[in-house]
């Protein structure tokens, strides 16, 4: 189901991160989603050619690239060595001129600091829950029970266990001395908004559209505090969180659809997304409430991104031939050749 106006000879050059601090399986896993995403992409007739980035040096595999001759697909969540360098990544392909998926790198570091986004998100008046910094395990005045702790600067959940929902003072300092000595930044706390998860895709630019909402199923766990996206649910198969929470439809009625899909568009474009992201939204008292804002997602397939792609009706090669088709309206050549595409 590609759009009339996409392209799907496109030539990419898929950029992707293997870290050699990684255990043989997940580099065995990010091989295969790879190698899926290739597959998916050469069957509808994109030139694709793969291309992993081991260690620091980011330039050097590059240049063997000529931008006028590429789109690149910006699957690399970081530099090898480099913590925290989604951005890093951006600004590299940049200032060597080459088109990417995804968003410029402003936005991704933006993403990084938490309360920086929630500051962005109250300036527009987009709920998000109540939430102080702390920068010292002396974490007085906070009030609101149950709340989450999390590193202020992380991604990927790194710090998130059912042990990060506190429901005491004494649990509260204590897991904010556990984030300030693990993660050496400060402990954003967050009021703990128990109700319904949902993973909100939205994709496109001018306007951006947001697909099918993915609900997280926590139905399978019973205590409040189990019922989070940890680390352990997205990366460590055999754990509680991995084996009994799941991604389910949405049955939201209209109404609540509309309200989600507002304060999904507000937030994708108040925090400058573009071509895509992903959004954590809960609900609770009918509002709902932004989590957390990714515009580096993981796409892989059996991910939420990818679920909403499905549901919306697209296969897993054209949802990245859309995201190749949107990041090649800002190519010199070939978006002059392609004509303005639709989102």
């Amino acid at each position: 189901m590609t759009s009339n106006d996409d392209r799907t000879d496109l030539p990419v050059l898929l950029l992707y991160n293997i870290d050699p601090k990684w255990t043989p399986e997940e580099t065995k896993e990010s091989f295969q989603d790879t190698i899926e995403l290739k597959s998916a992409l050469c069957k509808l007739g994109h030139p694709v050619t793969p291309l992993p980035i081991y260690n620091t040096d980011l330039v050097t595999p590059l240049r063997e690239y000529d931008p006028q001759e590429h789109i690149v697909f910006n699957w690399c969540e970081g530099v090898p060595g480099i913590p925290n360098s989604y951005a890093h990544v951006a600004q590299t392909l940049e200032e060597m001129d080459f088109a990417y998926t995804g968003s410029p790198p402003d936005v991704l570091a933006l993403s990084q600091d938490k309360p920086q986004v929630k500051e962005l998100l109250a300036q527009h008046h987009i709920a998000t829950p109540g939430w102080r910094v702390y920068d010292s395990a002396q974490a007085n005045g906070w009030k609101n029970f149950p709340a989450i702790v999390k590193p202020a600067q992380e991604h990927c959940s790194f710090g998130i266990s059912s042990e990060a929902v506190v429901s005491t003072p004494d649990e509260l300092h204590n897991r904010v001395a556990y984030v300030l000595d693990t993660f050496h930044q400060p402990a954003l706390v967050e009021e703990f908004i128990d109700g319904p998860e949902f993973h909100i895709t939205l994709w496109g630019n001018e306007p951006p559209e947001m697909l099918p909402p993915v609900e997280v199923d926590f139905a399978e766990l019973d205590q409040p505090q189990d019922r989070i996206c940890s680390y352990d649910f997205k990366f460590r198969p055999g754990t509680p969180h991995y084996e009994h929470i799941w991604l389910a439809y949405s049955e939201l009625d209209k109404d609540q659809f509309h309200q989600l899909e507002q304060a999904s568009l507000a937030t994708y474009q108040a925090t400058g997304c573009r071509d895509y992201a992903r959004l954590d939204i809960r609900l609770r008292d009918g509002t709902f409430y932004v989590l957390d804002v990714n515009p580096n997602a993981g796409i892989s397939q059996g991910g939420s991104v990818s679920w909403a792609t499905k549901m919306a009706g697209y296969s897993y090669g054209e949802m990245g031939s859309r995201l190749v088709n949107l990041a090649a309206q800002r190519h010199p050549i070939l978006g002059a050749e392609q004509g303005p595409l639709s989102s």
